[in-house]
């Protein structure tokens, strides 16, 4: 029997430590399948960088709403002020009216 690299029974954040591997010209980290499986890993990950170090996460599928947009937004802490407010047809709201 395999020993679940992220055993699913722990309070705390888990962390397993996985091995820089080379991958051509570059490295990578190989992640277990259950990890995949678990947190439904497909084609395409998203790293960001944190104070505390490195977050590695799946990528969202589905469209933000716009309450979900505004508060990734907010959270970001950047100044969107000077944000082009073009629709994504390409066309301005202001060119509507």
């Amino acid at each position: 029997m395999k020993r679940d690299p992220l055993p699913a029974a722990r309070k705390s954040p888990a962390s397993v430590e996985l091995k820089v591997v080379r991958i051509g010209n570059s490295r990578g980290v190989r992640l277990p399948k259950a990890v995949l499986e678990r947190y439904e890993i497909r084609d395409a990950l998203v790293l960001e960088a944190r104070e505390e170090g490195l977050l590695l996460r799946g990528k969202k599928d589905k469209r933000l709403s716009w309450e979900e947009t505004y508060r990734e937004m907010a959270r970001e802490k950047e100044d969107w002020s000077d944000l082009d407010a073009t629709m994504a047809d390409g066309i301005d709201l202001e060119d509507r009216w």
